[in-house]
């Protein structure tokens, strides 16, 4: 009886894919191998839409699997990544205000250089130039939307 109730609890987790994401580091590496598309995710630990957008993004096995094949994925924490960064030639810090802080990167991407507001998606094409800025929650739909007009924008073969 508790091994059939341990199957049941985790079944689900086995029908929900996972985006492939990597860090900065990763993609300073990788793009002079192979330019693709970027997306950028800012998110917070304490942030409940973000993870809400997660979850429902990864149920989504068409957009996870675009995201996979055809973008750089980054997930970046703004508020709890202290390492410093290096993106574009430049390199940034995190900023300490006692016990929180953000990163320099963060408010450097963000338009709301004050305090940025979560989740946000920036999309990078393979130039690295920002093709489009979204603020807030971003449903699977118009993820999937977005991704093939910057696909069809780069001349990638779909």
């Amino acid at each position: 009886m508790k091994n059939l109730f341990l199957f049941l609890m985790f079944v689900p987790c086995f029908y929900l894919s996972q985006m492939k994401t990597g860090t900065f580091s990763d993609l300073e590496a990788g793009i002079g191998k192979e330019p693709k598309p970027i997306i950028i995710h800012l998110y917070t630990d304490w942030c409940s839409v973000c993870k809400i957008e997660k979850y429902r993004l990864n149920k989504d096995p068409e957009t996870v699997k675009l995201i996979n094949d055809k973008f750089y994925m980054i997930n970046f924490e703004a508020e709890k990544t202290k390492e410093k960064i290096k993106f574009q030639g430049k390199e940034f810090s995190y900023l300490s205000n006692g016990s929180s802080g953000i990163h320099e990167l963060a408010l450097a991407l963000s338009k709301n250089k004050q305090q940025p507001v979560y989740p946000l998606w920036i999309f990078l094409d393979k130039n690295q130039k920002m093709v489009y800025y979204h603020e807030g929650a971003m449903n699977p739909e118009i993820m999937k939307q977005k991704l093939l007009e910057i696909l069809v924008s780069e001349n990638v073969k779909l």
